[in-house]
């Protein structure tokens, strides 16, 4: 399998003629995304039954009203960060954090590491070149505050997994049942619970995860993943699936913003010949003035 392909993210300009550049290309880019979608299901199923007892029908009435909609949690993104986002980086933000939700709030959803490096490695990929370390570092916590959950435990525990990766071989990764560590306990928790013995939701990120765990060990073969799929009771043809279309994704993301870059290239330079015909045009009237002066 080949590594997943980087994403580099030119820095934007903010002149008028390039935020209309970047409606066009956004609209574009609005249209790639379809795919990255998350396949979910939220819900709550309540029984109407004679048999239902009335102090269960108010927990699980009170449950639903607990959960926020997906314009309250988008709210709480754009309050939390309230500076403008470059349109081509804010379609892509705002697609994630919609489907992100319906994820979060799933009957089945539990936090686990593997899903935080996985989220974590594509919020960098797509945000990589953003004009500004501190602001995509806030936009970072905003996101997943808006969420409920917690910014420094995503880095944290991704950063713990890159770190256990990087020192693993593709025997070794494979192994982890057999072997004792926190990463190690991490992987069997995991495991135990897609086996059907607790709540597990998989997702997209959840697959990016795992392959960033291969990559980091320099274990891409399939075979390798085939059997770390195996180990943690995965469904194979479901990672496969949605590598593929992540890796779509980024192909895209890549070709659309290297026709921004090439776009603000040419206004670069057509604004540095206007500023160049500006000077030259001074300087002839600096001197046809000073010509005339002389011969008065």
């Amino acid at each position: 399998m080949a590594a997943v392909t980087t994403v580099s993210f030119s820095a934007l300009s903010q002149s008028c003629s390039e935020r209309r550049f970047n409606v066009s290309s956004t609209r574009a880019l609005a249209s790639n995304l379809e795919g990255f979608r998350f396949r979910t299901c939220h819900y709550v199923g309540v029984s109407a039954s004679n048999s239902t007892s009335p102090a269960l029908l108010i927990r699980c009435m009170s449950s639903l009203t607990d959960v926020p909609t997906v314009s309250e949690t988008k709210l709480k993104f754009l309050k939390a960060y309230k500076k403008p986002i470059p349109s081509i980086y804010n379609t892509v933000l705002q697609e994630l954090i919609v489907q992100q939700h319906l994820m979060r709030y799933k009957r089945t959803y539990r936090y686990d590491p593997v899903f935080a490096l996985g989220f974590v490695t594509v919020y960098d990929q797509l945000m990589e070149g953003y004009p500004g370390d501190e602001d995509r570092n806030a936009i970072f916590q905003a996101y997943i505050k808006s969420l409920n959950e917690e910014p420094e435990q995503y880095r944290i525990d991704a950063q713990k997994m890159e770190e256990w990766a990087g020192a693993q071989t593709a025997t070794s990764l494979i192994e982890f049942p057999s072997r004792e560590g926190e990463v190690e306990g991490i992987l069997k928790d995991i495991a135990e619970r897609a086996g059907g013995k607790g709540s597990f939701s998989y997702s997209r990120f959840f697959a990016v995860g795992l392959f960033r765990l291969l990559e980091l060990a320099n274990a891409t073969e399939p075979t390798v993943l085939e059997k770390l799929c195996a180990a943690l009771n995965i469904n194979k043809r479901s990672v496969d699936r949605d590598l593929d279309v992540y890796r779509n994704l980024l192909s895209k993301l890549v070709q659309s913003k290297e026709l921004l870059k090439e776009y603000i290239d040419r206004e670069k330079k057509k604004r540095e010949e206007r500023v160049g015909s500006e000077k030259a045009n001074e300087a002839i009237t600096k001197c046809l003035g000073e010509y005339l002066y002389a011969r008065q």
